[in-house]
């Protein structure tokens, strides 16, 4: 692996982490008439924390897509999902709740899932597919699944909606970061004419607008607890999908090694939810109105 990719993965994942709290400590404040409108970016965009918080994602995503032009989704997918661990660390300094044994728990699952998928697969990269029909089969098939876990979290409660808004958005981010090492392909080969004339950093951007309305609707709703988990599973999830179905990614496929990507795969789902369990996270603001359908007035 990489130095320069761990210290530009690793660097993306604190940004990342430090700004999805300081989204959330602004998002909460919002109005639940602004959920999943874009009203509620317009909303948000007046208040200095919650750009701080954009400001520090914007650079962990450019972070992450120098990362990305330099390894494998494969690789650098699982060291973005460390973004959790920053994330405990600042609500930890704001809460002042210590770590604890569900802390430390969730950190050593998290680290050794990152590790253990890492060594145990030695993501590498191959020969991207020219097929189309697999191209789109796949970001088909993820979109589509972002769509259904939006359509339901709008007729769900509070309870599960931002639960399920923030596994449509990971898994949103998850296909913008395959198509952002596409950008970054064809930027090397053909320079800015070539990267402007192709249909993928459109979609980078419409999936980036997307996703982040679903994340500050899910921030709005509930606690950190509740979203950035499902956030930063799915993330990950959907970007080896992404870089072994289409991008030539490859990973080792003998018994031994499947069964430790496996395990590393639940280690690092479950120390995330661990941490993102963890009573340092921050709780959303008490709301007036009582449960009820999330719908958009």
């Amino acid at each position: 692996m990489s130095v320069l990719v761990l210290i530009l993965a690793v660097s993306a994942a604190c940004c990342l982490g430090f700004g999805f709290v300081l989204q959330q400590n602004a998002a909460r404040q919002a109005p639940l008439s602004d959920f999943l409108s874009p009203r509620l970016l317009l909303d948000l965009v007046k208040v200095p924390r919650w750009l701080g918080g954009i400001g520090l994602m914007v650079a962990g995503m450019v972070l992450g897509a120098i990362a990305l032009g330099h390894g494998e989704v494969s690789l650098v997918e699982p060291l973005l999902a460390t973004n959790l661990l920053f994330a405990l660390a600042l609500s930890r300094k704001q809460s002042k709740q210590p770590l604890g044994r569900q802390g430390w728990a969730g950190l050593a699952l998290l680290a050794g899932g990152v590790t253990a998928f890492i060594v145990a697969g030695e993501p590498r990269g191959g020969t991207a597919v020219t097929d189309p029909f697999r191209h789109w089969l796949i970001i088909g098939a993820m979109t589509s699944l972002a769509l259904l876990l939006t359509t339901y979290a709008k007729r769900s409660r509070l309870s599960s909606g931002p639960v399920l808004l923030a596994l449509a958005a990971g898994l949103l981010y998850g296909v913008q970061d395959a198509l952002t090492r596409v950008s970054g392909q064809r930027f090397s080969e053909g320079g800015l004419t070539e990267l402007l004339t192709g249909w993928q950093p459109y979609a980078v951007l419409v999936l980036g607008v997307t996703g982040l309305v679903l994340v500050q609707s899910a921030f709005e709703t509930a606690d950190l607890r509740m979203s950035l988990p499902a956030l930063t599973a799915a993330q990950p999830l959907a970007g080896i999908v992404c870089g072994v179905g289409f991008l030539g990614d490859r990973l080792r496929t003998d018994t031994g090694a499947l069964t430790w990507e496996a395990l590393g795969l639940a280690a690092v789902v479950a120390g995330i939810v661990l941490l993102g369990m963890h009573p340092a996270m921050p709780r959303g603001a008490a709301r007036s109105e009582p449960a009820r359908d999330l719908q958009p007035s």
